[in-house]
């Protein structure tokens, strides 16, 4: 590997010293770095930064939490490129590599000692537009003042008709983010399914259900309510009756570069154990 392209959130306590101390890490092993305008403009090319477009480069580097990487991760599908997340958020599960330990990976780049994991995305579409996720789509009663009622099939198959602040339709690998909170299963991402949740329902007979990868996922409002409908933590848009959300495997998976194997169970125990006594410490 000899060139990466650099994203990372501009509102970092102490961004400029943090994408130096990257840049430095990287230049050090002679690999180039090419990041967003933003980074270039702040930091200036004397930084050892450049501009440049991220389907020159060999992969894409994410540096801060899983907000960050989710949307590097848009980068990357774009133009079919790998993607290595740098994790300096407060948990960062979808991180290959803790800040401290850069050094090393740079030169695992470097000599392209590395792995690809691929992960399995959503594709959503409703009224035209098209959406991908990694993590996950979730359709929620944003703004309005009630609980919205949901109806869901899978393929043609209705599994419940939902009153609830929302539901998820997650991966594996986005089992471990909302839907978690909202009482989804963790799931090991290399098994293939998707998985429907539901937002703080009002019954005690709904529960998450598990579905094959292969299915379509079918989700209208019951009712004359109106919804949000958010990929990825994106910018959302308007959802409301008459209107039809598919749901099914995307033909494109996302691509993580992997230096080492990990176990699954092993990280997220740790991940969560952080995050818990972080939250305790506050």
């Amino acid at each position: 590997m000899r060139t990466i392209y650099m994203l990372m959130h501009k509102h970092k306590p102490d961004a400029d010293g943090l994408a130096r101390r990257v840049i430095d890490s990287f230049a050090r092993v002679g690999i180039s770095v090419s990041a967003e305008p933003w980074l270039v403009q702040r930091l200036g090319e004397e930084s050892g930064i450049r501009a440049g477009m991220p389907q020159a480069c060999d992969a894409i580097v994410a540096v801060g939490g899983d907000g960050t990487l989710l949307r590097a991760n848009e980068v990357a599908v774009e133009h079919a490129i790998p993607l290595l997340g740098v994790n300096v958020g407060r948990v960062g599960f979808l991180a290959e590599v803790e800040l401290d330990k850069l050094d090393e990976a740079c030169k695992c780049l470097a000599d392209n000692r590395y792995e690809l994991d691929e992960r399995m995305m959503l594709k959503a579409e409703t009224d035209g537009k098209t959406m991908l996720a990694l993590n996950d789509v979730v359709v929620s009663r944003g703004g309005y003042s009630r609980l919205i009622g949901i109806n869901a099939w899978v393929d043609g198959d209705q599994i419940g008709r939902f009153i609830a602040d929302g539901l998820i339709v997650s991966t594996p690998t986005g089992s471990t983010g909302y839907s978690l909170s909202a009482g989804g299963p963790i799931v090991c991402p290399e098994v293939a399914c998707m998985l429907v949740t539901p937002i703080c329902a009002h019954s005690l007979q709904h529960r998450p259900v598990v579905t094959a990868s292969s299915q379509t996922i079918t989700i209208q409002l019951d009712g004359d309510y109106h919804a949000m409908i958010a990929a990825d933590g994106r910018e959302p848009i308007r959802f409301q009756s008459g209107q039809t959300l598919t749901i099914t495997r995307s033909a494109q998976p996302a691509r993580f570069i992997r230096l080492e194997p990990r176990s699954f169970f092993s990280t997220i125990r740790v991940k969560l154990s952080e995050w818990s006594q972080g939250a305790c410490n506050k």
